[in-house]
């Protein structure tokens, strides 16, 4: 990783970014639901519990990486998160990126986002859990 990559993902700029992120993407999960249960695998029991459970754990993980004392845990928790998203990401792409009368993208955006925009995801946390302190950035 570049000096200058590095300094812009462990900096205060990016680590408020990151957090007020996960915090509306928790926030989501309760206000739009209709809109992840679809994603959630029919071979995982009670999607409404995973939903409102996976936002309630994106919005105190967000809150985890905007407190310094508890950043580090929370950046390494986000990425196992993500890790655990990963099954959502494969079969939104199996049943052809489109989700009846919600999101619908073409086949090769699932993929860019499963192959791409997920792994930049996980590099941003991990590359936040091993910042250092911010408060001279």
């Amino acid at each position: 990783m570049s000096n200058t990559i590095g300094n812009y993902l462990n900096s205060r700029w990016s680590v408020r970014m990151m957090a007020i992120f996960y915090i509306i993407a928790g926030f989501n999960h309760f206000i739009n639901p209709e809109f992840y249960l679809p994603l959630i695998p029919p071979a995982f029991p009670k999607p409404e519990w995973i939903n409102y459970g996976s936002g309630m754990v994106e919005i105190f993980l967000g809150i985890g990486v905007y407190l310094p004392k508890t950043r580090k845990f929370a950046a390494y928790a986000v990425v196992l998160m993500l890790v655990a998203f990963i099954p959502s990401h494969v079969y939104f792409i199996q049943i052809g990126s489109c989700i009846g009368e919600g999101l619908c993208v073409a086949e090769w955006i699932g993929w860019v986002r499963l192959l791409l925009i997920h792994p930049i995801l996980i590099f941003w946390a991990w590359s936040v859990g091993k910042s250092k302190d911010l408060s001279s950035r």
